[in-house]
C-alpha cells in the first residue's frame, strides 16, 4: 500500500461513526514506530446533556502500517489501544478484574468479527487516596488495558470492524449497557 491508497484508507476511517457516548477526535500519530500511522482519541461520556455530562472513559486507537510488515507483528498492520475508566471501589478490589479486562478486550473483536493474530497486552488497575488538603475527595478506583493486536484483514476496509471493536470496548469498559443486536443507535456524528 503506498501513501495514497493508505490516505484514502484514512478517509474511510474518518467515516467511521460510533454509539453516541463516544466522542472521536482525531489525533497526530506516533512518529517513527511504522511508515504510516493514524491515530483517534474517544471520550466516553455518560450520554446525558450540559452540565450533567460526565467523562466516564477515555482512550486511544492508533493503527500502524508497515509495508511488508515487521516480524514482531505477523502481518502489514498493527493496531495499538490504550483504554482506561473509572472503577467502583468493589470492581477494582476484585483479583479477577485483570483476567476480566483482557476478556472484554477480547470479546470486543470477537463481537465485531474482528480476526487478530498476535495479541499482546496488559491490564492495570489503579487506585489513589487522598491525603492532607486533599483529603476531602474521595478515593478513586481505575482500569487500564494496554493492548495490541494484527488486524488479519483481506481488505484494508475490514479495519473499520476493529475500530468498531475498539469502540465496542471504550464502551465496555465505561459500563455502558450493550446496543442490543439488530437495533441501530440514533446519533448524530460527534467529534471536535
Amino acid at each position: 500500500m503506498d501513501s495514497a491508497a493508505f490516505e484514502r484508507l484514512i478517509n474511510q476511517l474518518r467515516e467511521f461513526t460510533p454509539r453516541t457516548e463516544v466522542i472521536l477526535e482525531e489525533v497526530p500519530p506516533p512518529q517513527k514506530l511504522a511508515t504510516y500511522a493514524f491515530a483517534f482519541s474517544a471520550d466516553v461520556s455518560n450520554g446525558l446533556l450540559g452540565d450533567d455530562e460526565d467523562e466516564i472513559a477515555s482512550g486511544r486507537f492508533v493503527l500502524l502500517h508497515e509495508p511488508g510488515g515487521q516480524e514482531t507483528w505477523d502481518g502489514e498492520f498493527r493496531c495499538v489501544t490504550f483504554v482506561r475508566a473509572d472503577v467502583d471501589v468493589v470492581m477494582q478490589a476484585d483479583p479477577l478484574l485483570p483476567e476480566v479486562g483482557w476478556s472484554w478486550f477480547l470479546q470486543s473483536l470477537a463481537d465485531n468479527e474482528c480476526d487478530i493474530a498476535a495479541p499482546s497486552g496488559t491490564v492495570t488497575r489503579v487506585s489513589s487516596a487522598s491525603f492532607g488538603k486533599l483529603s476531602p475527595r474521595h478515593d478513586e478506583s481505575e482500569i487500564e488495558i494496554r493492548a495490541s493486536w494484527t488486524p488479519l484483514v483481506a481488505d484494508p476496509m475490514d479495519l473499520i470492524k476493529h475500530i468498531s471493536g475498539w469502540c465496542t470496548l471504550i464502551s465496555e469498559v465505561a459500563g455502558l449497557e450493550p446496543i442490543p443486536t439488530g437495533v441501530s443507535a440514533l446519533n448524530a456524528q460527534r467529534r471536535r
